[in-house]
């Protein structure tokens, strides 16, 4: 057979960052892929939404654990309760992130340190401690959500831009140390997306027209669209592919912004 499998029936996958936007549609995917889901972030209640979601439409088990991903101890804690209920993690999702949009002048100290540990620390504590999982059973898949700003330079922030080109580095090395364990470590870099957290900023009709007059496909991209780049780098599909970014960005890197 020369088509591989992009069924996940079987896997479990954990996603941070999990009850709102990308996280929730990758969670959602995920599930409709096959796999159970292990579904983290700091709202219960957005959990619990997301998983009644998940089962309602796909039958899959859905477990909702609340954590910091930003701290070593809430991490531990988590994934010790993900693997109580789900027996093992195949598959981790590092989504969470944030942003502060301030010009480098202006970041405070606290700035850094809160966006610098949301969105590039987290991603080094889940992969460090499901790694050490994922290396017992000899295999795994990670999934790094970057940024288009982690390749080229945007108006998002310089503390942002840093953690994302940081997070595709980062991948790099974690799938050059980790190979030889069989875990496959790979990116997205999404551009915009419709989410609750770009909302406002699409809003404005004149930085709408900026970005997608950036975009060589004329639009904005859906959610459902990072779903199958990250379906593939989840499953067999993406067997020999470790250590790359996939920009989903509707071609927006070709020449910047």
């Amino acid at each position: 057979m020369y088509l591989p499998g992009f069924n996940l029936e079987g896997k479990t996958a954990l996603v941070t960052g999990a009850g709102k936007g990308i996280g929730r549609a990758l969670a959602i995917g995920l599930a409709e892929a096959g796999a159970d889901v292990v579904l983290v972030s700091r709202t219960l209640s957005d959990l619990e939404s997301v998983a009644q979601e998940i089962t309602s439409l796909t039958g899959c088990r859905a477990y909702p654990i609340t954590a910091n991903v930003g701290v070593r101890e809430d991490v531990t804690a988590a994934i010790e309760e993900a693997v109580r209920l789900a027996g093992r993690i195949d598959v981790l999702v590092n989504n969470a992130g944030m942003n502060i949009r301030t010009p480098a002048l202006e970041v405070t100290e606290d700035e850094w340190d809160v966006i610098v540990q949301t969105n590039l620390k987290s991603a080094f504590l889940m992969s460090q401690t499901v790694g050490r999982h994922m290396k017992e059973h000899g295999s795994g898949r990670i999934v790094n959500v970057a940024s288009v700003g982690g390749h080229v330079a945007l108006r998002t922030g310089v503390v942002y831009g840093t953690t994302k080109a940081a997070l595709v580095h980062m991948t790099r090395i974690l799938a050059m140390e980790w190979g030889k364990h069989g875990i496959l470590v790979n990116a997205i870099g999404p551009w915009y997306f419709h989410t609750p957290l770009t909302e406002k900023l699409l809003a404005n009709e004149a930085f709408m027209t900026e970005v997608v007059g950036r975009t060589p496909l004329g639009r904005i991209g859906q959610l459902e669209e990072l779903v199958g780049p990250v379906v593939f780098l989840a499953s067999d599909a993406s067997s020999y592919v470790t250590g790359q970014t996939l920009y989903v960005d509707g071609g927006m890197t070709i020449y910047g912004f």
